[in-house]
């Protein structure tokens, strides 16, 4: 069953195609059928389902929750860490206006540069740690420049709201997903991905519009802005729940370890998606005050 998630989609494994044997890299980095055959979790351990027959090479150890949840945490902390240091390196917005532009322009460096290397990751076969990391700190200066601005806009205290939601948002889904056992049948992926393509279609569609003075406010801060933004948060927890498939099948198929950081990298793009999102729920709701 093949993800419809660009960052999966590389990786054989996530799509519960990959062969668990650790000895036969060449079989999940060249797209054999063998291993874990319709979901099932069966292995072939011998690589005969495959049809490779190479000889037994040192054991790269296999993707694990632990391994999982070590990149990921390292991803979020040096996006952390990059956010934290423009929020502080950046001029206070009270003491020079002026200052704006400055987070402006370092908002968008790092919302463009980050798109460019999310798609580099999402489209890499052979995943790098490296890239990974870059992806992580750009988005943390994106983050950091347009926290700042946003908080400076609308009053103190949206970061803080937005980053306790964040934690309760991903911990909350996850949560339902052990717990209430939830299936992602392929109807439900091709249902998300297809709202999220929409989604994604509008609001640059929007950004277009705005260049000739006709956007509809998908992407701002007034009625129509909070609509979008409570749509985009909702399609965050779905895509959360399609991380966390992706990942259990990745791990069933047992990949090799370094696919940790695929999964590491799938986790913070929608963690990230999540953040900012709730960060402009809070602030339109603020601005409604």
């Amino acid at each position: 069953m093949q993800s419809s998630n660009p960052i999966f989609r590389r990786s054989e494994g996530f799509n519960g195609r990959g062969n668990a044997t650790m000895n036969s890299p060449a079989t999940w980095s060249t797209g054999a059928a063998g291993g874990y055959a319709q979901g099932q979790g069966g292995y072939d351990q011998g690589g005969h389902g495959g049809g490779y027959g190479q000889a037994p090479q040192v054991d790269q150890g296999r993707m694990t929750i632990d391994s999982v949840v070590q990149k990921t945490g390292l991803t979020l902390g040096v996006v952390v860490l990059f956010a934290a240091a423009t929020w502080f390196l950046t001029p206070n917005l009270s003491e020079d206006p002026a200052a704006i532009s400055t987070l402006y322009a370092l908002s968008m460096f790092g919302a463009l540069t980050g798109f460019a290397l999310a798609m580099v990751n999402s489209f890499k076969k052979v995943i790098s740690p490296a890239l990974v990391l870059a992806y992580a700190a750009v988005e943390g200066i994106f983050v950091g420049a347009f926290s700042k601005s946003l908080e400076a806009m609308f009053g103190d205290g949206l970061v803080i709201g937005a980053v306790l939601g964040t934690m309760a948002a991903v911990a909350g889904t996850l949560a339902a997903y052990k717990f209430f056992d939830i299936k992602v049948t392929p109807k439900f992926r091709m249902w998300v991905m297809g709202a999220l393509i929409g989604f994604v279609a509008v609001s640059l569609l929007n950004f277009v519009l705005r260049f000739f003075g006709a956007d509809f406010g998908f992407n701002g801060f007034g009625t129509m802005g909070l609509i979008s933004s409570v749509i985009a948060l909702g399609l965050g927890v779905l895509l959360l729940i399609l991380d966390f498939d992706f990942v259990e099948r990745g791990i069933e198929a047992g990949l090799p370890e370094r696919e940790s950081w695929r999964a590491a990298f799938g986790l913070t793009v929608t963690i990230i998606w999540i953040y900012i999102e709730l960060l402009r729920l809070l602030a339109i709701l603020r601005g409604n005050d």
